[in-house]
């Protein structure tokens, strides 16, 4: 296969050849078909996943929020279950509560059980587990 010609981003600087199988084809990292990679010591790790990175996403997505995080919060550092008449005020209506707690079941955070009047709510065990990936990324190297 023939080097492709890249389009520089900068009309000041010409373009560069770059040799698909050299450089891994789309979406990998580039370097020049002809010299030495960046750097002796440059190696990047395999990182996450796709199923993996959007597990994760989604799980920070849902705490993201302030509310989420506080309900989230409140639910986990309970003994077994919490009543959603002992959440407590955080700020936000009624219907917005239910709507973050629904967030937070479908990321599978917690988990409910209706009984009569009530909602009684859980944390999901080692639904927390995937961000053990983002306590490793800020241990100390």
């Amino acid at each position: 296969m023939s080097p492709t010609t890249l389009a520089a981003p900068d009309p000041a600087r010409p373009a560069r050849a770059v040799d698909p199988e050299v450089d891994g084809g789309p979406g990998e990292g580039l370097r020049p078909a002809d010299g030495p990679v960046c750097s002796p010591t440059c190696c990047p790790a395999d990182g996450l996943a796709v199923g993996e990175a959007e597990e994760l996403a989604g799980l920070l997505k849902a705490l993201a929020d302030p509310v989420r995080l506080r309900l989230y919060s409140r639910i986990a550092d309970g003994d077994g279950e919490t009543c959603v008449c002992d959440l407590g005020d955080v700020g936000v209506s009624q219907p917005t509560v239910s709507h973050h707690l629904r967030k937070l079941r479908e990321a599978g955070l917690i988990e409910s059980e209706r009984r009569g009047t009530w909602v009684y709510y859980r944390p999901v065990r080692d639904a927390l587990a995937p961000l053990q990936h983002v306590a490793h990324w800020s241990a100390d190297r």
